[in-house]
């Protein structure tokens, strides 16, 4: 596997190596060893996957708190998608800055998200399936989350807005937040 950074501190896009052959390829798409050769996690305790119907549906930005803080492991196994991350460590040298990343079946890529950031998609096909291994239980009393069209984060969403949740909608705006970032990050 290659080990790719992004421009977020700890976050790393996962390239598989294809052996290939006559008969296709074959590819590694986690190794404990390698994983924690870098220092990155490598126990995950859940895998889920998140099944999208439309191109344009947006789900996040999602984060979970203090004792259920999560490492992501995310991969599209199906269709395409826009990945987005934000830095919401307050003594990270890229707080509050994002990233983003077009995971697809057809491109293999994962992306490796630490604790601290928020994550989010748009689907850029119908039909698009989402594959998420999580180092935390989800504890929905713990999860947070921030608005996908905040002004202060300036995301750029390459679609209209097909489908979203209602509590994706009821995030707060960062603005919104009397004692700023950190408090949400431990509220």
């Amino acid at each position: 596997m290659n080990f790719i950074p992004t421009k977020l501190a700890g976050a790393w896009i996962v390239e598989p190596q294809p052996h290939t052959d006559d008969r296709g390829f074959f590819a590694r798409t986690f190794c404990e060893e390698e994983f924690r050769a870098r220092g990155l996690v490598e126990r995950f305790v859940q895998c889920n996957i998140s099944y999208n119907q439309r191109r344009g549906t947006i789900r996040g930005l999602h984060y979970q708190i203090a004792s259920a803080s999560e490492v992501k492991l995310v991969r599209c196994t199906a269709g395409a998608l826009l990945d987005v991350i934000v830095d919401l460590r307050p003594t990270s040298p890229t707080y509050l800055q994002s990233d983003s990343v077009e995971l697809a079946a057809g491109n293999r890529l994962a992306l490796y998200v630490p604790e601290g950031l928020a994550h989010g998609f748009q689907t850029l096909e119908d039909r698009t399936e989402v594959f998420y291994q999580m180092s935390a239980f989800y504890a929905p009393k713990l999860g947070r989350g921030l608005r996908y069209d905040d002004p202060r984060l300036d995301l750029n969403w390459p679609l209209s807005v097909s489908s979203i949740s209602a509590q994706d909608l009821s995030w707060p705006f960062l603005s919104e937040k009397v004692q700023g970032l950190p408090a949400v990050l431990n509220s």
